[in-house]
């Protein structure tokens, strides 16, 4: 019966160990990173998760080996991302590379994002109801 407690006192601890990094990217894989992200995004406001998005993104194509890559990214929060995002922005846009030019800052590129991504879900929404589908309406008239 003494066990018992100390169990169960171990089984806690543990288990909030295991989740006491859920809000930060699991970069020992790529397969646990990109599902991290997946995860992670959800839990984000829509603008936050586009920031964060094309942050992880652009810094996934900045560092080719997958092994930095993956050193970077670990243990970092949505917010410490798109902080990195915004630097490598800024680095690029300094450099000049093709397609930065355009934006005249972090703020009106995410602005731009954001405006396509509720126009693809708009567009979305208005092919899910084509009249094809229509026809297949299970409500009957009586």
């Amino acid at each position: 019966m003494k066990k018992l407690p100390i169990l169960l006192l171990i089984l806690c601890f543990t288990s909030l160990i295991g989740c006491s990094k859920g809000s930060q990217i699991n970069g020992h894989t790529t397969r646990t990173a990109f599902r991290s992200v997946k995860a992670l995004k959800n839990r984000l406001s829509p603008d936050a998760r586009i920031e964060f998005e094309v942050s992880f993104w652009t810094l996934r194509d900045s560092i080719k080996d997958e092994k930095e890559f993956l050193n970077t990214v670990d243990g970092k929060t949505p917010e410490e991302i798109i902080a990195m995002g915004k630097e490598l922005y800024q680095q690029r846009k300094n450099s000049g590379l093709a397609g930065y030019e355009k934006y005249a800052n972090w703020d009106e590129m995410i602005a731009k994002f954001g405006k396509e991504r509720i126009d693809q879900d708009n567009r979305k929404s208005k092919n899910q109801a084509e009249p094809k589908d229509r026809a297949n309406d299970v409500l009957y008239k009586l």
